[in-house]
């Protein structure tokens, strides 16, 4: 597998071409920021601290949608939950086109038989005390396509860690973890608008009406997620030492919704870009 690490004085992160993913970001005495991955033979960017989602984010119930007159189907069986979990850009080998001493650029080509058809362009860089991550998706196709993407951070946490982030509202979730009706009625443990501990429970939400901010709070340090996106998945289970603060350009299942929000029709050579940043803040 190939590795690049990449380091400046503040920061220090390791990045593979296998699926784009970060197998660590640190702070330069080792702290980590992100989980690190275990090193073992049978990588999955599943496993990593970050990986980015796209041409989709998350879920689509059934692995199919609706697209003017048409149905689009997914690859993966239909129904099937993890289908097209995440699209197929994390599960690819992408290339390095650019390398720094504190950034890199990768890019892909990728196709699938249900109309996805683009290049994507992810730039990881450090600055100062900052983590930055941009995407650019261009799409190749001749047939216009709804693209949507995000990324898919792995925060280290420990049990005094806090987190504090604001929201419009929220979607439960059912038993095939796709969304139940929105409601802007945050129950007390979801609710992060104060700072709180999310505890060891199973969370796995998103939220809309983001700020655009989100905070983890430490002994000692804060952690600051910026994105330009409007939609905040929150994800951990009862007994991970990680919690996923994942920026999405669009609700989950949005391609099922009414007016698919936040999904991009893009004609071909059309591109969609977003970003994220991550501040770490040493008191």
């Amino acid at each position: 597998m190939e590795i690049f690490t990449l380091q400046n004085p503040h920061l220090r992160m390791r990045v593979t071409s296998q699926g784009a993913a970060l197998l660590a970001l640190d702070t330069a005495d080792k702290q980590p920021i992100l989980r690190s991955w275990q090193d073992n033979a049978s990588f999955h960017p599943g496993d990593s601290a970050l990986f980015p989602m796209l041409p989709l984010a998350n879920r689509v119930a059934e692995n199919r949608y609706p697209q003017g007159k048409e149905t689009v189907e997914l690859p993966g069986k239909p129904g099937d939950p993890e289908g097209f979990l995440h699209g197929n850009g994390w599960l690819k080998k992408w290339a390095a086109s650019k390398t720094a001493p504190d950034a890199i650029t990768l890019h892909l080509r990728a196709t699938e038989r249900c109309g996805f058809d683009y290049h994507a362009q992810l730039t990881y860089a450090l600055e100062g005390h900052r983590f930055i991550a941009k995407l650019v998706i261009t799409h190749c196709g001749a047939t216009p396509m709804l693209y949507g993407g995000g990324f898919h951070p792995y925060f280290a946490k420990t049990p005094e860690t806090q987190l504090h982030f604001s929201a419009g509202g929220y979607w439960p979730e059912d038993a095939r973890h796709l969304p139940l009706a929105w409601s802007s009625t945050l129950p007390a443990a979801l609710d992060f608008a104060r700072p709180r501990f999310p505890g060891a429970r199973w969370i796995n939400n998103g939220y809309s009406g983001w700020s655009g901010v989100a905070r983890l709070i430490s002994a000692g340090r804060e952690v600051i997620l910026r994105s330009d996106t409007p939609w905040l998945m929150v994800y951990q289970t009862e007994t991970s030492e990680f919690i996923c603060l994942e920026p999405q350009t669009h609700p989950v299942n949005a391609h099922n919704l009414p007016g698919q929000p936040g999904l991009r029709m893009l004609a071909q050579a059309e591109s969609l870009a977003f970003s994220m940043e991550i501040d770490v803040l040493i008191h």
